[in-house]
């Protein structure tokens, strides 16, 4: 018993280091679930607090309820709450029947013992994407349904970029990249705005840059770390990044962009919606490799996950409600609605068709990797908080690129 209590603490310690990263925003429900009985209520949580029941999300989650012949009560609360108040009400034996959590927070959760594999429960995860399923996979086991994905790329001002004779056709690697963000500055304009900030946020859109040279989070301070860390403080240091990417999270780092004065800002598929109220012509590249190709992005995105029950004759329903939220013709409604892209080909297609501003989200996707993947598992927290520790002190001059790196590698070590 102390130590499953020791483990809780850990996971509970872990999980407030992993911040939502979405634009995900609201408060909290306090109320816990309760036990239920089949045929009865049974509990469900989220972290979408900003939709109420009468939304398009509130009733479908009440209809897979009516479906499956239970009335579902459902709460929703922040992503960190959410993570923390399960790890706490599996410890008390009261865990919700049915959780939607994100991606990072799985393999802490199933770390705690908390959550049920999904072969166990008989889900189907075969038509999913294996890169969005690996996000909540650990040690070769799923322990849970991916209910969309969304990621990082580069939005980009069309006004600022032919102003400055900039063809976007033409950013292949970071030199092209490098080379237009120049010629955007001797043109008067802003280059390009991001999130530095000293949160998972931070690591989430630095994660591009460091994958996308190489980099192995298991080598923070390797040379292709290194040179990816050296890309953003020269960009900040030549003025083609403000530095208030330091601050910025990346709502901040949007509203920087929608200014209409940057060329370029990295930000996610939720932003869709705002950068149509933008009010200037838009469109969207990859973010580039070092040398060339798309770089892999992090996947963001939920889990729709069944924690451990007492009464097991409870996963019977709860198995009827995950499938209910994960079928095809919901999963198009409800991915649309988050904006997210879809975790299955058949669904992503039938997306693209309704939306052709998709397109490179689904290919963003395609190339996405989650941050726990590879093995990481619940050590990418001790790895990150020291990732964008170093960010912040070679971007604001307290270090080098190496040096912070150094630094960060020797903390990630001690944490592991």
């Amino acid at each position: 018993m102390r130590d499953t209590r020791r483990t809780l603490i850990a996971a509970i310690a872990a999980i407030g280091a992993l911040t939502s990263v979405a634009a995900c925003g609201g408060g909290s429900d306090s109320s816990a679930s309760g036990s239920g009985k089949a045929g009865g209520t049974y509990n469900f949580w989220d972290p979408y607090p900003q939709f109420d029941a009468s939304s398009a999300w509130g009733k479908l989650v009440s209809k897979c309820g009516t479906d499956a012949g239970v009335k579902v009560k459902r709460t929703g609360m922040d992503t960190t709450d959410l993570g923390n108040k399960a790890l706490l009400a599996a410890q008390q034996g009261n865990a919700p029947d049915v959780m939607l959590v994100d991606n990072p927070v799985v393999s802490t959760l199933v770390e705690a013992g908390i959550l049920n594999k999904t072969s166990d429960l008989g889900l189907d995860t075969k038509p999913i994407q294996k890169n969005i399923l690996g996000a909540g996979e650990i040690d070769g086991a799923s322990y849970g349904v991916p209910i969309g994905a969304n990621t990082l790329a580069l939005y980009y001002n069309k006004k600022v970029l032919t102003a400055a004779h900039v063809d976007p056709a033409s950013i292949k690697d970071w030199a092209s990249l490098t080379a237009a963000l120049k010629k955007v500055k001797s043109a008067g304009k802003k280059g390009i705005t991001f999130s530095a900030i000293n949160t998972e946020e931070g690591s989430f859109q630095f994660l591009p840059w460091f994958w996308g040279a190489g980099g192995d989070l298991t080598k923070l301070n390797s040379d292709k770390g290194v040179a990816a860390l050296s890309l953003w403080k020269d960009w900040v240091g030549s003025g083609y990044a403000p530095k208030d990417v330091l601050q910025n999270t990346q709502t901040t780092s949007w509203q920087e962009f929608a200014t209409g004065e940057y060329a370029f800002g990295e930000n996610g598929t939720w932003q869709l919606g705002n950068a149509d109220k933008a009010g200037f012509d838009y469109g969207v590249i990859s973010i580039p490799g070092q040398n060339g190709g798309s770089a892999p992005v992090p996947t963001g995105g939920e889990f729709v996950t069944v924690p451990v029950q007492k009464d097991t004759s409870r996963y019977d329903v709860s198995k009827k409600i995950v499938t209910c939220l994960t079928n095809s013709a919901n999963l198009l409604a409800t991915d649309n609605t988050l904006t997210y892209v879809a975790p299955t080909s058949a669904v992503q297609a039938e997306q693209v068709k309704s939306n052709p501003k998709l397109e490179p989200w689904v290919k963003a996707v395609a190339a996405a990797r989650g941050r726990t993947s590879g093995g990481l598992g619940t050590k990418y927290p001790t790895i990150s908080q020291p990732m964008w520790t170093a960010v912040q002190a070679a971007l604001s001059g307290g270090k080098s690129p190496k040096d912070a790196l150094d630094t960060a590698q020797t903390a990630a070590g001690k944490g592991n």
